[in-house]
């Protein structure tokens, strides 16, 4: 027997849109940390997070994160098709060395020119400005090769490199499963005396949960790829609420140079 099935004569009324702000992710295919720390540190009432994955192939090498390259537009071109989004983050810090933070945007804002384009390259550096930091230390989980072109991009941005570390993985999947208790202690290792922050490189590194624990170990403030990159987005969408249990970064305004 056919159910009878009811329909309203009068229509819902539609708001503009679900979220007041929308902020895209275009992240790895072997990614297992950004969404969860953008779901927590940014997804709230009035933002909205859209994600899509390209492709990538471990391991990590400046090779294998230039071929990323082509799939940008097309990768922030399915998230809501056709529709604008407020802010597109490219979710991987060596990526972003190698590539070009320019390079990226161009390729992003081929498919939504409206959209502003964070790198966590860029937006740790302009957490670091923000920070007042001209003197840093710097830890990375890649290799000594990975990581060179990294030493070399944040010099060319005018800071003084005190202490640079690196763990030697190759494997962003490996990088996501290095404990919070193995991160405090590489990072207390990894910060020099006479610096005047800490920045963490990766963002499959799960540092940005415990920014305000490594802060009160090191007695420095603390900059990771995921909490720049979470601060400048919340920032760009107007969220300016001071969170100081997530470290001194997110009590800050964004100040761009």
């Amino acid at each position: 027997m056919q159910t009878a099935i009811r329909q309203f004569t009068c229509a819902p009324h539609l708001i503009e849109r679900p979220f007041d702000k929308r902020i895209g992710l275009v992240i790895l295919a072997t990614d297992h940390t950004t969404e969860p720390d953008f779901a927590a540190l940014v997804a709230n009432e009035p933002i909205g997070i859209y994600v899509n994955r390209v492709p990538y192939a471990n391991p990590v090498t400046p090779d294998n994160l230039r071929a990323m390259q082509p799939s940008l537009t097309a990768g922030a071109a399915l998230i809501l098709p056709d529709e604008t989004l407020d802010v597109v983050m490219f979710s991987c810090t060596s990526a972003s060395v190698m590539i070009g933070d320019a390079q990226i945007e161009r390729a992003i804002q081929a498919a939504k020119p409206s959209a502003r384009v964070v790198t966590p390259t860029g937006a740790a550096v302009t957490a670091l400005d923000t920070l007042g930091a001209r003197r840093i230390s710097v830890l990375t989980p890649y290799t000594a090769d990975t990581s060179q072109p990294m030493a070399e991009y944040f010099a060319a941005q005018g800071f003084a490199i005190d202490r640079f570390t690196c763990m030697g993985l190759t494997d962003d999947r490996e990088m996501a499963r290095i404990s919070h208790d193995d991160i405090v202690a590489f990072a207390c290792d990894a910060m020099a005396r006479d610096s005047d922050a800490l920045f963490i490189s990766c963002t499959a590194v799960r540092a940005a949960p415990i920014i305000a624990r490594i802060e009160a170990a090191t007695g420095k403030p603390v900059v990771s790829s995921n909490l720049a990159t979470a601060w400048m987005c919340l920032r760009l969408c107007d969220e300016n609420e001071a969170r100081p249990a997530q470290g001194r970064l997110m009590t800050l305004p964004l100040s761009m140079r």
